[in-house]
């Protein structure tokens, strides 16, 4: 017995030396990447995307932290459901570039029980703490995870940043890159879009596709025009907003995809297809969907009425552009969120019925009272006494109006300023005013003589209740 005791103990020791001395081997080239227990955190520059562009200097890569096995999960059709899109630029690596970060983010959402969805876009510059490899930009998390050979590799890595940064679970991701997205939109024989502003755009590059869009009316786009249409985020071009241009125009894309794979006379047709499609397309389609989730999901969507169709882009208002050092290398024209803004946002297409979180559930006015927030009412309209009637109907509710501000200049929308943490008096605020997330202001000020300020705008004149 004891032979045998040492002779297992012997083989166990073997097994494992030899495993460490494979992976770890250097003294010639192999390939693939030393796993995070290796001594070195060297990779060879061959192997690696280019992150210069990322924001990670030369081939050096932090090794630490573990991403958990990307589990393939089951979908029971009656519950929630949230999809992370991905859209990578594909192609050879190249040092300016990087083919291996996403371009495109949105969060997608689909419940089932109340019929209701919605889509959240992530601009790709968001500084987040992707999981186990510290504060990078957001969409350097695929990279990263397909470059040290994480388990779930890019697709995992990332999809648990964004589930970490957002606070929803995530079930599926969906990557799609750019040439099969022309292939599916000519498939469908094109999509119409509602042109807002004038743009020029070149989707070939060198003027062999030139063509003008003009604002006012629906324009029909083939593959490689949508393509260039969703793109555009240059001024010279006539496309504005910047990313957020960009994320806005992306999301009317998918709804005019939605709104004609889904047409009555053309969804049979697809779905008939589907199996067919699905083989043709599933080299540049990656997804841990299964094929019978994925017609399940299509054939719910369908049902969902348009107008239960929630949209938010996390815009320049929910972050702020900074400058930071990574690795002692300059990452510039990064955005830090703002969380309780984008918390906001979320609850509005997460959460049935508007945001709660971390708000007590109970009745909305008595924990507005039990708030005892401050308020300072400002008019901002050409309504005369405006300010005064508002206060008049406020405390009727039970609020302390104690403050009238001099005017900041007539406004449309009315906005809230929130100087200290009332939430519950926020939200009763946001939901009496009719307030979306771009017209709060979160603005913490502890030497502030008021918890909130309200800048009444021309849109309060009519919601504002009779007798007061």
């Amino acid at each position: 017995m004891a032979y045998w005791a040492f002779a297992l103990i012997a083989v166990i020791g073997v097994f494992f030396f030899v495993r460490r001395l494979t992976a770890c081997w250097q003294l010639t080239a192999l390939p693939g990447v030393p796993p995070s227990y290796c001594t070195t955190k060297s990779i060879p520059a061959s192997d690696l995307p280019a992150f210069e562009s990322a924001g990670i200097s030369g081939n050096e890569i932090p090794s630490e932290g573990t991403a958990p096995e990307m589990e393939i999960p089951t979908w029971d059709g009656g519950s929630r459901i949230n999809i992370v899109f991905f859209g990578l630029r594909g192609g050879e690596i190249s040092s300016e570039d990087c083919p291996a970060c996403t371009d495109t983010i949105i969060l997608l959402t689909v419940d089932p029980v109340t019929k209701t969805a919605g889509m959240l876009s992530i601009p790709r510059d968001m500084w987040v703490n992707i999981p186990g490899y510290g504060y990078n930009r957001i969409n350097t998390a695929w990279t990263i995870g397909e470059a040290v050979k994480l388990p779930g590799g890019g697709p995992g890595l990332a999809m648990e940043t964004v589930s970490q940064f957002i606070g929803v679970p995530i079930h599926y991701y969906v990557q799609v890159d750019f040439g099969t997205f022309v292939s599916f939109i000519n498939l469908i024989d094109g999509i119409d879009v509602y042109v807002e502003e004038r743009m020029v755009l070149d989707p070939m590059g060198s003027g062999q596709d030139h063509f003008v869009l003009t604002p006012g009316d629906f324009r029909h786009l083939t593959g490689k025009r949508a393509l260039a249409y969703a793109r555009c985020r240059h001024e010279s071009q006539g496309c504005t907003g910047g990313d957020v241009g960009r994320a806005k125009r992306q999301q009317q894309v998918i709804m005019a995809i939605r709104d004609k794979v889904f047409d009555p006379g053309y969804f049979p047709e697809l779905l008939a297809q589907a199996p067919e499609i699905y083989r043709t397309f599933s080299a540049g389609i990656h997804t841990n969907m299964s094929f019978e989730d994925g017609v399940k999901l299509a054939a719910l969507t369908k049902d969902i009425p348009i107008e239960s169709i929630k949209k938010g882009v996390i815009d320049n208002n929910m972050a702020v552009f900074a400058n930071v050092t990574l690795d002692g290398v300059s990452a510039s024209g990064v955005l830090r969120p703002v969380p309780d803004l984008i918390r906001i946002l979320r609850d509005e297409i997460f959460v049935p019925g508007g945001p709660l979180s971390p708000l007590a559930q109970g009745d909305l006015i008595a924990l507005m009272q039990a708030d005892e927030a401050r308020i300072r009412v400002i008019n901002n309209t050409y309504t005369a006494d405006l300010d005064s009637q508002t206060a008049s109907f406020l405390t009727a509710q039970g609020m302390q109006v104690l403050e009238y501000g001099i005017p900041t200049g007539a406004s449309a929308q009315t906005k809230l300023i929130l100087y200290s943490p009332k939430l519950y008096a926020l939200r009763y605020l946001r939901e009496t005013f009719g307030a979306g997330s771009n017209q709060i202001i979160i603005q913490p000020d502890p030497a502030a003589t008021v918890d909130i300020e309200i800048r009444i705008g021309e849109d309060w004149v009519s919601r504002l209740p009779a007798g007061y």
